[in-house]
């Protein structure tokens, strides 16, 4: 998939069991840095703060736009905001974004996989 880094570190939805450490953990994986979980997986993903979150970090979430509910993004330590222009392409697509801590963005993003929710979440990693 455009837009994503290396292979896919898990081939479906999972949800994360920890975080933090500068990575991630789950399904039985672990992986330093930020990651990106479609239903069709689990990626690297190439921002490491808010501000690289642009058209391009977003092309994988923005391809599969109608086969998705809702987009999570987690944007560090703090709430950072979406660009209005990134905001309306999502919206375009009729898919809610949320945009909150990382953390908040990781329980919400389990609760939802839990659920069968088709969701996508882009997390950047916290220390």
């Amino acid at each position: 998939m455009s837009g994503l880094t290396g292979e896919r570190h898990l081939p479906h939805a999972a949800p994360i069991d920890a975080y933090g450490n500068g990575g991630f953990r789950f399904g039985g994986m672990s992986h330093r840095g930020s990651i990106l979980c479609l239903p069709a997986g689990i990626w690297a993903w190439p921002p490491a703060e808010p501000r690289e979150i642009d058209d391009r970090a977003l092309k994988p979430i923005l391809d599969a736009g109608e086969g998705l509910d809702f987009v999570l993004l987690g944007t560090g330590m703090d709430l950072r905001p979406l660009s209005p222009h990134l905001r309306e392409r999502l919206r375009a697509l009729n898919v809610s974004v949320d945009v909150m801590p990382t953390g908040a963005a990781v329980r919400t993003y389990n609760v939802m996989v839990v659920e069968s929710r088709r969701v996508a979440a882009g997390l950047i990693a916290v220390d």
